[in-house]
């Protein structure tokens, strides 16, 4: 789920016959009013539950839950922490922080690189973790 760019959209979108299958095809590409809708169409695109983004996140089930009703507004951390829960590959996650208002994973950053890494070669959040621990860098929390 790369990112498209503003102009692959509108050569995809011009040689569209239907505007219902650009739209269909390029749910995830489009703005939202509201950071939950953001959020539930990545569920739908991963095809998992809130249950497991609670599990794969390690976060507190009511805060999630919280999040994709729109009450709370993650911290960067906390985004980060969801990346790991909804799967998403190191680009996935790059657009997510970035959409969430924060700055993208920086690989001059101690700490980014092993969120880097981690992502890059599938592993989870506990593991992430536990690489962040033996580096004496703060954990994902």
């Amino acid at each position: 789920m790369n990112e498209k760019s503003t102009e692959e959209l509108l050569h995809e979108l011009r040689s569209s016959t239907k505007i219902e299958k650009f739209i269909d095809n390029n749910k995830i590409e489009m703005l939202y009013d509201s950071y939950n809708v953001y959020l539930n169409s990545l569920l739908i695109h991963k095809n998992i539950t809130k249950a497991d983004v609670v599990k794969g996140s390690h976060l507190n089930r009511a805060y999630v839950y919280q999040i994709f009703l729109g009450i709370k507004m993650p911290s960067r951390d906390k985004v980060i922490a969801l990346s790991f829960g909804l799967r998403l590959t190191f680009d996935e996650t790059q657009s997510f922080l970035k959409k969430s208002g924060y700055r993208e994973l920086y690989p001059r950053d101690e700490r980014d690189s092993v969120v880097i890494y981690s992502h890059e070669r599938k592993l989870d959040i506990r593991k992430a973790n536990e690489l962040l621990y033996d580096l004496s860098l703060n954990l994902i929390e």
